[in-house]
C-alpha cells in the first residue's frame, strides 16, 4: 500500500463528480484525470468545463493534473478513484455497465499494493460483490492481499456554489483497517470540513444511498400534499410557510425530481432489499408519486387551457427550463421531459427555452425543440419549469410579451413575480 508521500492519483470519470475531485487532489498530489470520452479530454485540456463545476482559471492553475484517455498513463498511478455514473435501465433496475467498464480499465492497470476507491453511489455490498471480482479478473491479483479497496461516496451538488467539495464532510472506508486509515488520511488532504470514517465499506455504501432516498420520500410527501391542497383550493406554499414556523418542520417543497441522484439512487436500495426478500413499500410509493409529477403538471395545464377555450391540439406551448435543477446545465433524468411528452401526446407543439442548455445536447438526449429567444405573442401556454436566475428575475411584462391574449401561465416552482401565473404546483 502506498504512503501519502509516494501517492499518485488517477480519477476515472471526469464528470460532475470526478473533475472537481481531480482538481482538488492535484493541489496536493500528482494526479491523472482519465475519461473515455476524447472530446471531454480535449475541452478540459483547453481549460473548458461544460458542466460549469470548475472555472477556466482553476483548470489553468491545476498544473499537476494531466488529462488523458490513454489507459497506459494509469499504470504509473497507485491510487485509482472511480467516479462514474450509476444509472438505472428502462425497467428501473441498477445499470452497472459504466461501473463494470471502469473496473475493467482499472483492473488492467492494477499493480501489487495499489488502492482502488469507489465514489459512485451503489447499494450496500456492490463494491465487493460487483466491482472487486472484475478487478481480480482483469488484474490477476487477489483482493486484500495484492490490492485493496475503499469507498468514499460523492456528495457533489451540481450548480451549488456554496457547498463545494472541500466544504462537505466526506465519509471514508476501507477493506482493511490499514486501508481505511490510508483512505481517510488521503481525503483529509483536501476536505477542510473533515471526514467521517465508517466501520466498513458496506456501511459507507448504505449511508450514501439513504441520503438521497430520504430526500426522495420527503419530496414525495410534499408533492402528495400539493395534490391534495390543489383539490381543496388551498395555496400549498402558504401552507408550507405557515407550517415552517415550527422549529422542527422540514423545509421541503413540491416539484419535479430528476438528476443523477434523487430519482435514481432509491432504486439501487430497493433492488438490494428485494434481493434480500423484503418489498420496500414506502420508498417505491414515493418513487411512483415523484415519477408521475410531470404528467400531473401537464394535465393541470391542459385543464386550464380548456377553461380558457384554447384548443390544445395544434396549440404552441413554451416550457421555460429543461435542466433537472436551477442554475445548472445538467440534463440527466430531468423531469421536464415528461411534461413535454405528455403535452405532445395531446397534439400540442412544445418549444423549450433554457439559457443553461446546449442545443445539440438537448436534441441528442431528448429531441426537443429549443428556442434561443422566445418570439412575442406566440404561445397559448407558458410553463415556468426550472427556477434559473434568468427566469426568477424576469420582468412580468417581458413574460407576458410571449403570450397570446388568453394564454395560460403555469408556475411549477413558484418563481414568477407579481402573481402573473394562472396556477402553481
Amino acid at each position: 500500500m502506498p504512503n501519502l508521500e509516494t501517492t499518485k492519483i488517477a480519477v476515472i470519470g471526469l464528470g460532475y463528480v470526478g473533475l472537481p475531485l481531480a482538481v482538488e487532489f492535484s493541489k496536493k498530489l500528482p494526479t491523472v484525470g482519465f475519461d473515455i470520452k476524447t472530446n471531454r479530454i480535449a475541452e478540459l485540456s483547453l481549460g473548458v468545463d461544460t458542466t460549469r463545476e470548475v472555472g477556466s482559471e482553476e483548470l489553468r492553475q491545476a498544473t499537476d493534473l494531466q488529462f488523458t484517455s490513454s489507459r497506459e498513463m494509469l499504470r504509473d498511478c497507485n491510487v485509482m478513484i472511480v467516479a462514474v455514473p450509476t444509472p438505472i435501465d428502462e425497467f428501473k433496475r441498477p445499470d452497472f455497465h459504466p461501473l463494470i467498464g471502469a473496473s475493467e480499465i482499472v483492473g488492467s492497470a492494477l499493480k501489487k499494493g495499489d488502492v482502488v476507491i469507489y465514489e459512485s453511489t451503489v447499494f450496500p455490498g456492490a463494491t465487493e460483490e460487483v466491482c472487486v471480482p472484475v478487478l481480480e479478473k482483469n488484474s490477476g491479483l487477489t483482493y486484500n492481499r495484492d490490492f485493496f479497496c475503499g469507498y468514499s461516496p460523492e456528495r457533489i451538488n451540481p450548480g451549488d456554489a456554496k457547498h463545494r467539495l472541500p466544504d462537505i464532510v466526506k465519509i471514508t472506508s476501507g477493506s482493511t483497517p490499514e486501508t481505511a486509515d490510508f483512505v481517510d488520511n488521503l481525503y483529509k488532504l483536501i476536505i477542510t470540513a473533515g471526514t467521517f470514517r465508517a466501520s466498513s465499506i458496506r456501511v459507507a455504501e448504505a449511508a450514501k444511498v439513504i441520503e438521497n432516498t430520504q430526500r426522495d420520500v420527503n419530496i414525495a410527501l410534499i408533492n402528495e400534499l400539493a395534490l391534495i391542497f390543489n383539490l381543496l383550493g388551498i395555496d400549498t406554499m402558504e401552507v408550507l410557510e405557515a407550517a415552517g414556523t415550527k422549529w422542527n418542520f422540514l423545509p421541503f417543497q413540491p416539484g419535479l425530481v430528476g438528476g443523477h441522484c434523487i430519482g435514481v439512487d432509491p432504486y439501487y436500495l430497493t433492488h438490494k432489499a428485494q434481493q434480500a426478500g423484503y418489498h420496500p413499500e414506502m420508498i417505491l410509493a414515493g418513487r411512483r408519486l415523484n415519477d408521475d409529477m410531470g404528467r400531473y403538471i401537464a394535465s393541470q395545464v391542459v385543464k386550464l387551457m380548456l377553461k380558457n377555450r384554447i384548443h390544445v391540439a395544434g396549440s404552441i406551448i413554451l416550457v421555460m427550463g429543461l435542466t433537472f435543477k436551477e442554475n445548472c446545465p445538467d440534463l440527466r433524468n430531468t423531469g421536464v421531459v415528461q411534461i413535454i411528452r405528455e403535452l405532445e401526446s395531446y397534439g400540442a407543439v412544445v418549444e423549450v427555452h433554457d439559457p443553461w442548455v446546449d442545443r445539440e445536447e438537448a436534441q441528442s438526449a431528448y429531441e426537443v425543440k429549443m428556442v434561443d429567444q422566445p418570439p412575442t405573442r406566440r404561445y397559448d401556454a407558458v410553463i415556468a419549469a426550472v427556477a434559473h436566475h434568468q427566469f426568477t428575475s424576469m420582468d412580468p411584462a417581458d413574460l407576458r410579451s410571449f403570450c397570446k391574449e388568453n394564454a395560460v401561465i403555469y408556475d411549477v416552482k413558484h418563481m414568477l413575480k407579481d402573481g402573473i401565473a394562472n396556477a402553481s404546483l
